[in-house]
C-alpha cells in the first residue's frame, strides 16, 4: 500500500486541547472557591448563632435576676398594715368569732362595718339661719369632719318650706376615722346618758344596719355646754354589710354595743 493511500488519525487542533484544560481548571477552582465560600459562610452562621445564643442567655439572666430584686423589694417592702384600737379588735376578736358561729366559708363574707352617719335634723333652720352654723360647729366637734348641709328635696306649704332651704347637716364616716368615732360613743358617750339601761335591738332595718337615737349632744366630752345655744339630737346610722338583722346584732354585740337584756 502506498503511502498515499494510508490512513492518518486526525488530530485535535492546541490551542482546542488548552482551552478545554484552561476551562476544566477554571473550573475546579471556582467550585472550590464556591465550596470555602459556603463554609466561611457557613462558619459566620454558626458564630452569629452562637454569639445569639449567648446573648439571649446574657439576657435572660439579665431579666431573671432583675426580677428576683424587683420582687426581693417588693417583698421586703411590703409591711402588713397595723390598725389601732376598735378596728385591731374587730381583725383579732370579732372576725375569728363570727367565722366560728356562722361557718362562712370565705373570709370576705365576714360581716363588717361599712360607714356611718351621723345626721342632725333642723327644722328651726327655716325661721333661724344662726342654728344651722351652731350645728355644723356641733358636728365637726364631734366627728372631726366637716359636715354637708342637707336641702329641702320639695315645698311643703304648711311649714313654710320651699324647694333647696337647709333643713339639717349629716357626716358620712369611713375608714379609721368610722372606728375611732364608733370606740368613743360606745366607751364615753354612752355611758354618760342619763338612766341608761341599754339599746333596743328594735331598730335593725331588716338588713343588718342599725339606727341610734341620742336626745343630746352633751353626752360627747368634745361638746362644751357653756357654748352650745340649745339641746340637739343626734341620729347615728350604722351600715354594715350584714345580709340580716342576726348577723348585724352579733356584729355590734362582739364590737362592743352595750344591747338591753330582753
Amino acid at each position: 500500500m502506498s503511502d498515499e493511500t494510508k490512513p492518518t488519525k486526525a488530530r485535535a487542533p492546541r490551542g482546542t486541547a488548552a482551552g478545554a484544560g484552561s476551562t476544566r481548571r477554571s473550573a475546579g477552582s471556582g467550585a472550590t472557591k464556591t465550596k470555602a465560600d459556603g463554609a466561611a459562610k457557613a462558619d459566620g452562621a454558626a458564630k452569629a448563632k452562637a454569639d445569639g445564643a449567648a446573648k439571649a442567655d446574657g439576657t435572660a439572666k439579665a431579666d431573671g435576676t432583675a426580677k428576683a430584686e424587683r420582687t426581693a423589694k417588693v417583698r421586703d417592702a411590703y409591711r402588713p398594715p397595723t390598725y389601732i384600737g376598735l378596728r385591731q379588735r374587730y381583725h383579732d376578736d370579732v372576725v375569728p368569732a363570727l367565722r366560728r358561729e356562722f361557718t362562712y366559708p370565705n373570709p370576705m363574707q365576714v360581716p363588717r362595718v361599712d360607714k356611718i352617719v351621723v345626721n342632725i335634723g333642723l327644722g328651726e333652720a327655716i325661721q333661724n339661719a344662726k342654728a344651722l352654723d351652731a350645728a355644723v360647729g356641733d358636728l365637726t366637734r364631734v366627728t372631726g369632719q366637716k359636715p354637708i348641709v342637707t336641702r329641702a328635696k320639695r315645698s311643703i306649704a304648711q311649714f313654710r318650706l320651699r324647694t333647696g332651704m337647709p333643713i339639717g347637716a349629716k357626716v358620712t364616716l369611713r375608714g379609721q376615722r368610722m372606728y375611732d368615732f364608733l370606740e368613743r360613743t360606745l366607751a364615753l358617750a354612752l355611758p354618760r346618758i342619763r338612766d341608761f339601761r341599754g339599746i333596743p335591738t328594735r331598730s335593725f332595718d331588716g338588713r343588718g344596719n342599725f339606727t341610734l337615737g341620742l336626745r343630746e349632744q352633751l353626752v360627747y366630752p368634745e361638746i362644751d355646754y357653756d357654748r352650745i345655744d340649745r339641746l340637739r339630737g343626734l341620729e347615728l346610722t350604722i351600715v354594715t354589710t350584714a345580709h340580716s338583722d342576726e348577723e348585724g346584732l352579733k356584729l355590734l354585740q362582739l364590737l362592743g354595743m352595750p344591747f338591753a337584756s330582753n
